[in-house]
């Protein structure tokens, strides 16, 4: 933030604000009236993670790139959420880059007060669909209902694809007399609660920490506006006790914090309509003109220009490019609105400055218990796992430029001699960046080392790159990865400082635990088939038989290191014969411990299942009727284990047509809301005994998968069984969609206190959308579509055969 020195608490003495004290823009200094007190103001959390809806505009690359000379114009690079019916996070610039944590409308009459915080009635549309009720855009139309039926209130909600604003329609209906709306904003500029001061204007309300401006504009002059520090002098407390504003502040003085925006929009009647603009810049004179000029052109033009009407290029542009879809359509159980929806979530969830690079979900889990004082990424950040699941998903929608793009960013977060504090060895992927690749956490994963191989693999088959760009990537960024999986080496970066043995990885997919996982030697194994196929391309058969070998040698001992055949899991199905999900030595049927994680202590590893098993399946390791799988299917499917080691839950379809299959992570997961307590993950800032990890939807998708890949193995896949799995598997994860269409990480699973409420199968505040999710869904659809599994890889259950 910035610091104040004696020249700017001189001016603020003459009565200027401290805008115009530190602004070197040479804009108007504004004249204070009154400084509002209560610095810092209340302590700052994020918003609420179980999101409804996100949208940002859909833009077009050239060359690979996003830039203002392509056809979409001037970049937009605007995100924003919507929660519990409010525009929760809404961010600029950088993906991760938060500038508010939310904007509320406020509504007050003679003898009442009521906030969008408040518990309102809402729902959640579309704005712009087709005549199956398919989204065709991401602009949303949210109402709110007050429960005492005094008001109604109606927000249109998308962005200015031609510049750097959000769009609000707000449209209020109530029969009562004297009511009147205000609309209020906390700022958390630049990622961070604490840092922000603000001020009012002529042209609207202001807020900027440094060198980030936002500005609040309405297309009709504001009655009233006031700014002060949240909790304290922001006058919601006064509007809450009094039904009026008492006291008004155009600045905050000298102190930066947690800060309010607070505006009175006017009375309103029946269809009483404001038209807003929050908009961003560098400049306070940048983020005024952003939003006066998106008013300018108007609500129809914006939202017409983002939908991609007329000349424009929108969103509904995009949605047909995608020549797969209308094909797809037919393997849902909803007529697409979940595929279409997905389509653009994932679109709309890939940095702007940084072209392909695609984030875990557009939210912070559980976000209202974590404090804001600090900037933070949450999900909103390059896991390089999840980074293939999305990108895969792009291929199947026919999106190879998004697909070919994410890939060319790989090589940002590749781990080299010029990676910022490396002093080990080279070739895996770090864990989790930043969209510009910065550092954040630096375990190693060796499932994410393998996948951008098995990514560049797929992409050659589908001629997305050609032989010469496979060589040339194969010498920059494949081949060192492939040698890691063979040779292993030191991490020392950061924390890091281990020797990493493949197949044993640092981390699983999981990221708590250390040692031989199935899912992460699914990956392995794949990735160094796909790489010695690579390399005979490339001409390097040395390096081609070295892959295949070591792929060779890790796939026979499989069995040994994570199949038990003296299982101690109780139920009405086990037989203990089963794949483990993780274990620290190489002898299956040892009793070592696992270590412990999330609050949970440390279980036999033979206690611990969990799906990745399946993975073995999907890649074409293991066939699906092999006996090691089939068997574990028994296990994994028991609902009669003890319940914290029970990963199978059912849930029943709403239209009353039976049952789905849900699955948690694995037995004893411990990432989650406490089951003891009903209070959020880590919410007291430290672990807790009783945390839970309950049902994640996307499991509900790999074992569909798994289900195409048995009915293949048997010769069973005719329209029958393609239908019962569309019933089942499709369906089910379309049932876990919230009424925004967006797909959870996690869902209630029944299970102890119930703090915050939720349905049975409704999603929990960790994080929603995930994109993992959402891209498990669209490979559902095309892998049903195509009768075959689309993460499938031939080549490597053709050279496991010999």
């Amino acid at each position: 933030m910035k610091k104040y020195n004696l020249i700017t608490t001189a001016l603020l003495t003459l009565g200027l604000t401290a805008c115009g004290a530190q602004n070197t823009n040479n804009e108007n200094i504004d004249a204070t009236v009154s400084a509002a007190p209560g610095a810092p103001g209340a302590e700052p959390y994020w918003a609420y993670a179980g999101k409804t809806g996100i949208g940002t505009s859909f833009e077009q690359y050239q060359n690979g790139q996003y830039n203002n000379n392509a056809a979409t114009g001037e970049v937009s690079k605007v995100w924003f959420s919507i929660a519990k019916g409010m525009i929760t996070e809404t961010m600029f610039g950088l993906i991760h880059q938060a500038q508010i944590k939310d904007m509320q409308f406020v509504v007050t009459g003679k003898d009442f007060t009521v906030t969008e915080a408040d518990d309102l009635d809402v729902t959640i549309d579309y704005l712009h669909k087709d005549d199956k009720g398919r989204p065709l855009s991401l602009a949303y139309k949210v109402t709110s209902t007050d429960k005492k039926g005094r008001f109604t209130l109606e927000k249109h909600i998308f962005t200015d694809p031609d510049g750097q604003t959000l769009f609000v329609r707000s449209i209020f209906n109530t029969s009562l007399k004297g009511v009147k709306a205000y609309v209020a904003v906390n700022p958390y500029i630049n990622n961070n609660g604490l840092g922000d001061f603000a001020k009012t204007t002529e042209q609207g309300l202001v807020a900027w920490e440094d060198d980030n401006f936002l500005t609040l504009q309405s297309s009709t002059s504001f009655k009233m506006q006031s700014v002060g520090f949240t909790g304290v002098s922001d006058g919601i407390t006064s509007l809450k006790k009094q039904h009026t504003l008492s006291k008004k502040y155009s600045n905050i003085g000298d102190k930066a914090g947690n800060v309010t925006l607070l505006a009175e929009l006017g009375t309103i009647d029946s269809n009483t309509t404001f038209d807003l603009a929050l908009s961003f810049g560098k400049t306070q004179q940048q983020s005024q003109q952003q939003g006066a000029q998106s008013l300018s052109k108007g609500y129809q033009n914006v939202l017409d220009a983002y939908n991609g009407k007329g000349e424009s290029l929108g969103w509904e542009d995009y949605l047909q490019s995608l020549e797969p879809l209308n094909t797809m359509v037919k393997q849902t159980a909803d007529d697409g609105k979940l595929l279409y929806t997905s389509a653009m979530v994932l679109k709309a969830q890939e940095d702007k400055t940084n072209a392909g690079a695609l984030i875990a979900s557009l939210s912070n889990p559980w976000g209202e218990t974590v404090l804001a004082k600090q900037g933070s990424t949450g999900y909103k950040a390059v896991w390089v796992r999840d980074f293939y699941q999305v990108a895969m998903a792009f291929m199947a929608l026919g999106d190879t430029a998004t697909a070919k793009t994410a890939f060319e960013y790989l090589e940002k977060v590749q781990v080299t001699s010029k990676t910022p504090g490396n002093n080990g060895d080279t070739g895996w992927f770090l864990q989790k960046t930043h969209v510009d690749g910065e550092l954040e956490w630096v375990g190693v994963q060796l499932d994410q080392t393998a996948m951008p191989i098995m990514l560049a693999w797929k992409l050659h088959q589908a001629n997305v790159l050609s032989d010469n760009e496979l060589k040339d990537w194969y010498a920059r960024m494949l081949k060192p990865a492939a040698d890691f999986l063979v040779d292993g080496g030191r991490a020392k970066i950061l924390w890091n400082d281990m020797q990493i043995t493949p197949p044993a990885t640092q981390q699983e997919r999981w990221e708590e635990q250390s040692g031989y996982s199935p899912s992460t030697t699914a990956a392995v194994v794949a990735g160094l088939i796909t790489a010695s196929d690579i390399a005979t391309l490339s001409g390097d058969t040395q390096n081609a038989d070295r892959y295949l070998a070591t792929a060779k040698k890790y796939n026979s001992d499989i069995e040994s290191q994570m199949f038990t055949t003296e299982g101690n899991l109780k139920g009405d199905s086990t037989d203990g014969e089963y794949f483990i999900r993780i274990g620290q030595d190489t002898d299956a049927n040892s009793n070592t411990k696992i270590n412990a994680n999330n609050g949970r202590e440390g279980f036999n590893k033979k206690q611990i299942l969990d799906g990745g098993f399946l993975e073995l399946v999907r890649y074409g390791v293991r066939s699906a009727n092999d006996s090691s799988i089939v068997k574990t299917l028994a296990e994994y499917d028991d609902e009669t284990l003890e319940d914290n080691l029970q990963v199978k839950y059912s849930f029943n379809f709403t239209d009353g047509s039976g049952t789905f299959a849900g699955y948690r992570r694995y037995g004893n997961d411990g990432y989650g809301e406490d089951e003891t307590t009903g209070t959020n993950y880590a919410e007291s800032g430290s672990n807790t005994p009783g945390q839970r990890g309950r049902v994640w939807p996307f499991f509900t998708g790999e074992r569909g998968h798994y289900e195409i890949a048995a009915a293949n193995a048997n010769n069973t896949l005719d329209d029958a069984k393609q239908a019962d799995i569309k019933n089942s598997y499709v369906k089910g994860l379309e049932q876990f969609a919230n009424s925004g269409m967006m797909l959870p990480e996690q869902v209630w699973d029944g299970v102890g206190v119930n703090k915050a409420g939720y349905a049975l199968g409704e999603g929990t505040n960790s994080a929603t959308p995930l994109a993992w999710t959402h891209a498990e869904y669209i490979k559902l659809v095309r892998s049903l579509s195509d009768k075959q599994v689309w993460d499938y890889y031939p080549v490597v259950a053709e050279s496991l055969k010999d």
